[in-house]
């Protein structure tokens, strides 16, 4: 009787992974969220500050003006290549290429951190393709559960991350070494799980005869034929004018999506320098791992309230815009200011909930106007942009060919000033957007934008 229960057991788990293989998408769905909650549990990242200027590498004279500001610059150089390269790859090779250089990253961080900043920009540059795999393999009216299954197994790893991290600091009091090769075990199963990732039979942007064919064959009709977008061609640029041309609407969200996306990135690279100016972690207790976890969850509850928000955002959006900004530039001021640690955590909590609000409304107010080509194409554009303001605030403000301010306050008081000048400029945007649209302002949202609300949430976070 074992021997056949054994058996039966057996013959059910082959079914079921049998079935789970032949879904359409929900076999390339596990994989990849497997893979994206491994690859972002990235253990020590809370703590990376501490490990670079402490007794293991003892460079905290190089970090501020020289160290960080190389990934800055290597991440602009990457982006474009790797952003064309995904999909002409059809985005498996890229995504296991991630899952090497993330172990190549932790290894790196035993030997030498230069070559680790260039290293960890390949890393971040070649996210695009955990992005838009699933897009291009499974049925589009999986679109939403997939993207919430992937958010949530992001989510979940970089909370769970970052809550193990400070977890192993504060009550097992482990050396940061040690916390870096625990890192390096849980990134390592990113990579092998990435291996079983089915390749994509097709391509969102440099279609062929094949792809077209196999875009037939599987009746997915949600795309617009990519060629279109680079060869242009006249049957279908009007669909690309009104991205880039007639649409001025879309032009100030990404406007605002490039500057607070560049601002964004510069406090989130510094913060834990800050943190350290504030209270040196060779002498104090830090919560850098629970402070990030923490932003995790309140950012992410913040980013999914959009949907339920019965706001006319094309109407309200730009003064809300203005609005969180403000707030956002008074956090950055709080963090610039204040001598209390715990002050300054709920600053960079503040700050990150309010950008992570903002960025999901931007990108539905953006991809709810476009096909997915073409909003990937401007999610694309728009991160090259904000890479680009970035690299030049980094040239004038940390670089020591300019400013070199190696004074942490000064350079959250201009950042602060940056998310300042941002606020007012969408204040004054958003005001007047509100005074012409009132009289159409009280009519609710139609069913079909309420919809995408919900959806391009989940996507973004």
């Amino acid at each position: 009787n074992k021997n056949k229960n054994k058996h039966f057991l057996k013959t059910v788990q082959m079914d079921c992974w049998a079935k789970l293989k032949l879904s359409s998408w929900a076999y390339p769905t596990a994989v990849l969220s497997l893979y994206g909650f491994f690859a972002n549990c990235r253990v020590a990242e809370p703590f990376l500050t501490p490990y670079l200027i402490g007794p293991h590498k003892n460079i905290s004279a190089e970090v501020t003006n020289y160290l960080f500001p190389i990934w800055t610059y290597s991440y602009l150089a990457f982006l474009f290549p790797v952003f064309l390269l995904t999909d002409f790859m059809r985005h498996k090779p890229v995504i296991v290429t991630q899952g090497l250089f993330l172990i190549t990253n932790y290894v790196l961080l035993f030997q030498t951190v230069f070559h680790q900043q260039i290293n960890y920009a390949v890393v971040t540059s070649t996210e695009v393709a955990y992005f838009s795999y699933i897009y291009s393999i499974i049925p589009s009216e999986n679109y939403q559960r997939a993207t919430g299954y992937l958010r949530s197994a992001m989510l979940a790893g970089y909370t769970f991350g970052a809550s193990l991290g400070q977890v192993l600091v504060s009550i097992a009091e482990m050396d940061y070494f040690y916390i870096n090769a625990i890192s390096l075990g849980i990134v390592s199963m990113a990579f092998f799980i990435s291996l079983w990732l089915p390749m994509p039979q097709r391509r969102m942007f440099f279609k062929g005869k094949k792809d077209a064919d196999i875009k037939a064959q599987s009746g997915i009709t949600h795309f617009v034929p990519y060629h279109s977008c680079i060869l242009l061609r006249q049957n279908k640029i009007n669909d690309y004018s009104f991205c880039f041309v007639v649409c001025l609407h879309l032009i100030y969200w990404s406007l605002w999506w490039a500057l607070a996306t560049a601002g964004y990135n510069q406090v989130f690279n510094y913060i834990q320098l800050m943190w350290d100016h504030i209270e040196p972690s060779a002498t104090s207790s830090i919560y850098n791992g629970g402070v990030e976890a923490v932003c995790s969850l309140v950012g992410s509850a913040a980013a999914f309230s959009v949907g339920y928000i019965k706001v006319t955002w094309a109407v309200w959006g730009e003064l809300a815009l203005g609005l969180f900004s403000a707030i956002a530039a008074g956090s950055v001021f709080l963090m610039a200011l204040t001598s209390s640690i715990w002050a300054c955590y709920v600053g960079y909590v503040i700050f990150k909930s309010c950008y992570m609000f903002l960025i999901t409304i931007t990108t539905f107010q953006i991809a709810s106007k476009l096909s997915m080509e073409c909003y990937a194409l401007m999610f694309g554009i728009n991160t090259f942009v904000a890479l680009s303001l970035q690299a030049i605030i980094t040239v004038i403000v940390v670089d020591e060919a300019a400013l070199g301010l190696d004074i942490l306050s000064l350079q959250f008081i201009i950042y602060g000033s940056y998310y300042s000048a941002i606020s007012l400029l969408f204040l004054i945007r958003g005001t007047y957007t509100a005074c012409i649209s009132h009289p159409t302002a009280t009519q609710p949202e139609d069913k079909g934008q309420k919809s995408s609300v919900e959806v391009i949430d989940a996507e973004h976070f």
